[in-house]
């Protein structure tokens, strides 16, 4: 039987819908939702492969307690028991919570209602707190609350786009191919690129302003000083919609006395800064787009206000293809801002410092031990577990071993905490390593409830398979321990429905248009209504039920006056500075199809053929003085970490800085966790770490030998400085190198491959090459080659070994010689992942047939017709090589 469920991405917050296909209830394929208006029938690459990810493998199936699988009940007794223990001994700000924007709404509501509401403790923060906290205290300082006043449709209305500290290409795709669209359709657009790194998203720019590393603010004061010296600021609407515009531009003057005092700070061509200038006064339809270069700052909460500054300064908020949209990085990092997610938030944008709040929600919850201040933000929070001042906590759905600044001392703190809990669906990463109780949750095509994205529309996200093993929702678990611990009245939820109502309700509980957030129209919704919920903007009106794509177009705001507030900002650099003994930056971010820590995308095997390694990007300039060649492998040190990646010499990477991916962590690689390099720096308002900016060095990691291993089963973890394990069709590569000479490599390759079957080795001690390959019933189970160069043999003729199954006599002869026996197709790197068309495809493809537009090589081999990510890259390999042609 076939069957369609429309449900939305796990991924970013740009919020796709998604069509999941079903075939007798076994999910066969997805499509983006033609009727969703996040992406309009469009998926990205990781999107396209949801399907390639829900198989059971490496899913946690039972509950445990101190590594023993235990039933449910005992389970959540012992989660109950040991909160109760440490809250009638220590109090309840002695336990806490670090919750995720993996959630459901409902789930995140459920959570901060038994921490906030019931065992009265504010401990609960989320991982949003290291992507959009500083977006949040942007908003609520200009606005009177978190209010993101635009929808995507701006951006394609829009005569000047402004994209800042967002590579859009690679961490939300749809939407930046939505602003490609309509750039190509209107070609009177221009779209600015504000970002250190010339990234893909440069693409379509028109202007690419190279910043210096944390000069934002900087930059935004100039435009706002030279808005108002040109008269190109909206008087009428300054004077009659907000206060402190005499304090911003006193405070942006002091900053930026001139065009000059601004090149200087940011590093910019005065010429360019003219023309960004200039565009900015002349076009009235401005949306400025800001992310994570933004707010991963000491300073981010004054880089978004500065932004923002220059919005009110213009008027240009309200109406279509107006306004400054700050894009989430997770897929409901919104809905848990709604809900009160951050440890200085109450439900339904509600806050601790305004009067009668929390009362009000304490009133609505009938609540026995209301929260009364605000808790601990993350860094905060895990430094406390560090002091013993916190004695339990409990994790969901999130991976703060590898993603908090200080990684290594997190995952010490969590060692020596007494009570550890995380709720996960997956068995094995860096943070169940340290639980000591560890609770099974289901996955994103089991989860039902809602989210919420960017552009502040709601979302249904259904669920559509059975959830393997014991897993549970964790909205279900958290209700369980609630009961457990005496509030049962509290939590009656029999499904994603009841909380769903409840926390509308919450919404327009004496409201009276007090507040941004209201859905209390949804609070009458039956459960057969809420199966059926369209995604749908907030707010709603309660008498109509109609959302609302933008917000402020009256010029009336959520402040005690009414009125928009100017921040003035003094401008500021990142916290540490370079020095002779960590004289680069080290910048980090996403790369373009792998999420967070990849334990979900790192199942669909083809995500990892774009880029499979960790690596380290440098500027040729920094190549040279530092000795590092491309291909071979870095070593960057900083205050207490290091990290191991594959050198990457471009020009588009900021001289004197580095970039590295986020993604790798111990499950995947031995020496590439980026955290373990960040200082625990934070925003002073936000409490968000300066996770763009920290000080290393950089040098050789001079290996003696280099190795690959392709198996078709799970081998021993490698005995190897460097090893990084990539998931492959039908088995895992891993690619590991050393300093130091194994003594032994036929011992070596014995503990890696296992044991049994037929073995064939190659040993040239002189030559430093090694070669053994383990055949059992007439198929490689596993083959291993070792040199002195990483210049080994074809990766994907040693993974076609494996994936044969019979050995022939040619590919006995090509083990022997260390060589595929006949020629094998070379594909190269792949640039398309969606249709697997490599580099060496394209550049024949270029030559042959003289196809010199991406529109061209997608006619005849598909490449970047599907999500559109790869463009930007044909684009550079066209270029590149009709460069050399011309030569």
């Amino acid at each position: 039987m076939h069957e369609t469920i429309k449900t939305t991405c796990p991924y970013c917050g740009v919020g796709c819908g998604v069509d999941a296909r079903l075939d007798n209830g076994r999910l066969v394929g997805v499509v983006g939702s033609k009727d969703h208006p996040a992406n309009l029938g469009r998926l990205c690459v990781k999107g396209s492969a949801l399907h390639e990810t829900v198989d059971p493998a490496g899913r946690m199936l039972v509950p445990q307690v101190d590594g023993e699988a235990v039933d449910w009940d005992t389970a959540l007794d012992t989660v109950a028991d040991g909160f109760r223990r440490v809250i009638d001994e220590h109090g309840p700000n002695a336990v806490a919570m670090y919750v995720s924007g993996q959630l459901l709404t409902e789930d995140y509501y459920a959570a901060n209602k038994l921490m906030k509401g019931f065992i009265g403790t504010a401990n609960i923060d989320t991982n949003s707190r290291l992507c959009m906290a500083s977006a949040v205290v942007g908003y609520k300082r200009a606005f009177g609350t978190d209010t993101v006043p635009t929808c995507y449709e701006d951006l394609e209305l829009a005569d000047l786009v402004v994209l800042v500290g967002s590579n859009a290409a690679w961490t939300h795709p749809v939407t930046y191919q939505r602003l490609a669209a309509a750039k190509r359709a209107r070609p009177q657009m221009r779209v600015v690129v504000i970002d250190p790194r010339q990234t893909a998203t440069c693409d379509i720019a028109d202007l690419h302003l190279a910043i210096a590393p944390g000069s934002d603010a900087f930059l935004f004061n100039g435009l706002l000083a030279r808005l108002a010296d040109d008269n190109a600021i909206d008087t009428a609407y300054i004077n009659a919609h907000t206060e402190g515009f005499a304090q911003a531009i006193a405070a942006a003057r002091a900053d930026a006395p001139d065009i000059g005092a601004v090149a200087r700070s940011t590093g910019v061509d005065i010429e360019d800064l003219h023309t960004f200038f200039d565009w900015f006064a002349s076009r009235e339809r401005t949306v400025t787009i800001y992310s994570q270069g933004v707010n991963q700052s000491s300073s981010g909460s004054d880089k978004a206000n500065a932004i923002i500054n220059c919005h009110l300064a213009t008027g240009r908020l309200g109406a279509p293809g107006q306004g400054p949209f700050s894009i989430t990085g997770q897929p409901n990092a919104m809905g848990g801002r709604e809900v009160g997610g951050l440890a200085n938030q109450l439900a339904a944008h509600m806050d601790f410092q305004q009067p009668g709040a929390v009362e009000r929600v304490g009133r609505f919850w009938g609540s026995p031990a209301m929260a009364n201040a605000p808790g601990l933000k993350a860094t905060d929070l895990f430094e406390a577990v560090e002091s013993g001042q916190i004695k339990a906590i409990w994790i969901m759905a999130t991976n703060p071993v590898v993603s908090l600044p200080e990684s290594e001392r997190v995952r010490e703190t969590l060692r020596r905490c007494p009570l550890v809990i995380v709720s996960d669906c997956m068995q094995e990463t860096d943070t169940t390593a340290c639980a000591d109780v560890l609770l099974p949750a289901t996955g994103w095509a089991e989860k039902d409830g809602t989210v919420t994205n960017s552009e502040r529309c709601i979302s249904r996200q259904r669920g559509f398979l059975t959830p393997p093993g014991q897993a549970r929702h964790d909205w279900w678990t958290i209700t369980e321990v609630a009961r457990r611990l005496g509030f049962a009245e509290a939590f009656p939820y029999r499904g994603p429905a009841d909380i769903f109502r409840e926390h509308a309700a919450l919404s327009g509980y004496e409201n009276h248009g007090s507040r941004d957030f209201d859905i209390s129209a949804l609070a009458r919704l039956s459960d057969a209504d809420y199966d059926r919920l369209a995604p749908i903007h907030w707010p709603i009106d309660p008498a109509t039920g109609q959302g609302r794509k933008r917000l402020f177009e009256d010029g009336r705001f959520f402040t005690p006056t009414g009125r928009a507030r100017f921040v003035a900002i003094t401008a500021t650099g990142p916290a540490i500075k370079v020095s002779a003994r960590r004289p680069l930056i080290m910048n980090t971010g996403r790369i373009r199809d792998q999420w967070h820590t990849m334990t979900r995308t790192a199942k669909a095997s083809r995500l990892m053929q774009h880029i499979d390694e960790p690596f380290v990007e440098v500027h040729p300039q920094d190549a040279a003085r530092y000795g590092l060649e491309p291909n071979r492998f870095a070593e960057i040190r900083g205050e207490q970490g290091r990290y191991i990646g594959r050198v990457r010499i471009t020009t588009a990477q900021h001289p004197g800085s580095l970039f590295v991916p986020i993604h790798w962590n111990a499950q995947f690689s031995g020496s590439a966790c980026v955290g373990s390099l960040i200082p625990a720096h934070v925003d002073p308002y936000s409490g968000q770490p300066e996770s763009k900016h920290a000080t290393v060095a950089v040098r050789p990691f001079a290996a003696t030998w280099f190795a690959t291993l392709v198996s078709r089963e799970p081998v021993a973890r490698p005995q190897a400085e460097y090893w990084t394990l990539i998931p492959i069709e039908g088995g895992i590569r891993y690619e590991m190198a050393g300093r130091e000479p194994i003594a032994d490599w036929s011992a070596w390759a014995g503990h890696l491959l296992g044991e049994g079957g037929e073995w064939q080795t190659y040993d040239d001690p002189a030559g430093g090459q090694f070669r053994a390959a383990r055949v059992v019933d007439g198929r490689v189970v596993a083959v291993l080659f070792v040199g002195r160069t990483p210049d080994l043999p074809s990766r994907e003729w040693l993974a076609e070994l494996i994936r044969s199954d019979e050995l022939s006599l040619t590919q006995r002869l090509g083990l022997l010689a260390g060589r595929p026996a006949e020629p094998m197709p070379d594909t190269g790197p792949i640039v398309c992942s969606c249709f697997q068309v490599g580099e060496t495809t394209v550049l024949e493809a270029i030559d042959a047939e003289g196809l010199d537009t991406p529109d061209a090589l997608g006619k005849a081999l598909r490449c970047g017709t599907n999500c559109g990510s790869c463009i930007p890259e044909l684009k550079q390999l066209i270029a590149k090589r009709l460069t050399a042609t011309n030569i």
